[in-house]
């Protein structure tokens, strides 16, 4: 059945499909950016799929992986050439109607490391986007709150990158008061 999906989507987006694998039953598909919305859109209007529920958003930074290792873990279609950058998104959907999952991953160079926001198709994308942009600086385009989630705002850097400092000293905030928080529209 997971090959049946990937089958399905590299016939209806034939452009946006770069890579594909099926591990333990569970299909995978690395999606060109520029085509991210409109692959997920399908995968969750479309009711040979029905994508209905949109489990998890992350990040990973393959900055300190080996070559073989990486294509392993997201294998590209032979004859593509382009390499892989240091940064995917990676999101996990699943259909309840049809009992299947995907994971959808996208690929982002460190100097332009940003995608568009999947807050308008699935609202539980809101967190872990945040999450994203918090822990590795991933930026989400169109994204309604992109703030720090578990980080304070002064926090400096992405503490989940390979390039961060593992010594070193952070700005010293004060510690909040509980009066401060409880007349600002943003934390109710």
């Amino acid at each position: 059945m997971s090959q049946s999906l990937i089958d399905l989507l590299r016939t209806v987006k034939p452009t946006a499909i770069v890579g594909s694998s099926v591990a333990a039953g569970d299909a995978t598909v690395i999606v060109v950016r520029e085509q991210l919305l409109d692959v997920m859109t399908f995968l969750r209007d479309d009711p040979r799929c029905r994508m209905d529920v949109l489990i998890d958003v992350t990040a990973v930074d393959y900055s300190e992986y080996d070559p073989a290792l990486r294509h392993a873990v997201t294998p590209l279609d032979a004859g593509n050439s382009a390499g892989l950058p240091r940064f995917e998104v990676v999101y996990h959907l699943l259909s309840m109607p049809h009992r299947q999952r995907i994971r959808v991953k996208v690929a982002l160079p460190d100097d332009d490391c940003h995608v568009q926001t999947m807050c308008s198709l699935w609202i539980s994308a809101n967190w872990g986007e945040r999450e994203a942009y918090d822990m590795f600086g991933v930026q989400f385009d169109g994204h309604p709150d992109l703030r720090r989630v578990l980080m304070y705002e002064e926090f400096v850097g992405h503490p989940l990158r390979k390039d961060f400092a593992q010594r070193g000293y952070q700005p010293l905030v004060p510690m909040p008061n509980l009066a401060d928080y409880a007349d600002n529209e943003i934390y109710r």
